[in-house]
């Protein structure tokens, strides 16, 4: 049996009993989530992230290992913005906060599949027609600049989306909520509630965010384990961070320019690559990574916060 063989079968072995500890014994249907049990549920996630990559260590080897923390760091902090944009969409269809974690549940779920099939048919191409990788290089290039130079009144409107003209075009939708059900009978005519809609939404728009992390993180490894793994740990993740950070990731105001120079610096890397790789090893390369995103992360969240108690000082 193959290390990668053995990888993946402890992957989805901790998978499945993660689920069913999280799902069993951190939440509970249709109850609001308290900060304390978000604490719990992040810091769960992130312990069975950093547990996986120390097993990494040990059956992998060093590089595939650091190539796995780079990856679930990145694809952690672009987590942190997608948070922002889930709760546009949960304000936007006036979900009860009861309903949150479930409709989360639905919609990250859902996310996963999508993105394991975009990560399969991505790894593929690239396996195959190699030089889509300086494509991919040169659309995190233009995605970070873009990103870092856009303008906070370029709002998203959830209710203007394609993702949502979409899904009231397939289905038959109701302004209801269902009592939290996902549908319901009307006149013998099944039609899908509020909650549905925004499921479908987290996870077309979870997909739209792919766009970005997925080639962001090929071009810290283009292991397919680590890939899988580092997007599937931090995706999960997320809904325990969404209650974690849904009163503060508004005022983590340079969050979005220090992931835009990471995105930056990885598309950089990815279009250098053949000629990075003749001067560094592929070990000095990943610490490279892991440090650039570290370093960008932290420190737009420490300078978020300092312009945050300025200004407190100020209004004080």
């Amino acid at each position: 049996m193959s290390r990668d063989t053995i990888s993946y079968i402890v992957f989805g072995i901790v998978l499945l009993f993660a689920l069913i500890f999280d799902l069993g014994l951190l939440s509970k249907k249709n109850k609001t989530v308290t900060i304390k049990q978000a604490l719990l549920q992040t810091i769960f996630w992130v312990s069975l992230g950093l547990a996986f990559f120390v097993f990494m260590w040990f059956e992998n080897g060093k590089t595939h290992a650091l190539e796995y923390i780079s990856a679930y760091l990145m694809e952690w902090s672009l987590s942190i913005d997608n948070i922002f944009v889930f709760i546009l969409i949960f304000t936007s269809f006036s979900v009860k906060e009861q309903y949150y974690s479930r409709v989360l549940l639905l919609g990250i779920l859902m996310a996963i599949i999508f993105r394991v099939i975009f990560i399969t048919v991505g790894v593929a191409l690239v396996n195959r027609f190699e030089w889509l990788l300086y494509i991919f290089g040169a659309f995190l290039v233009y995605t970070g600049f873009h990103m870092f130079t856009s303008k906070d009144d370029e709002a998203f409107d959830p209710e203007t989306s394609k993702a949502y003209k979409f899904v009231k075009r397939i289905f038959p939708v109701t302004n209801s909520d269902g009592n939290g059900k996902l549908w319901i009978r009307e006149n013998g005519k099944r039609l899908y509630t509020t909650l549905f809609v925004v499921v479908m939404m987290l996870a077309s728009i979870d997909l739209v965010f792919a766009l970005d992390s997925i080639p962001a993180v090929m071009g810290i490894s283009r292991d397919k384990m680590v890939i899988y793994t580092s997007n599937i740990f931090a995706v999960l993740g997320l809904r325990s961070l969404f209650f974690l950070l849904k009163g503060a990731v508004a005022k983590f105001d340079y969050l979005q320019e220090g992931i835009a120079i990471v995105l930056v610096f990885i598309g950089l890397k990815m279009i250098g690559a053949h000629w990075l790789e003749q001067w560094l090893s592929p070990t000095t390369l990943v610490f490279i990574s892991l440090g650039v995103i570290i370093i960008c992360i932290t420190g737009s969240v420490l300078l978020s916060i300092r312009k945050n108690n300025r200004e407190k000082q100020l209004q004080a």
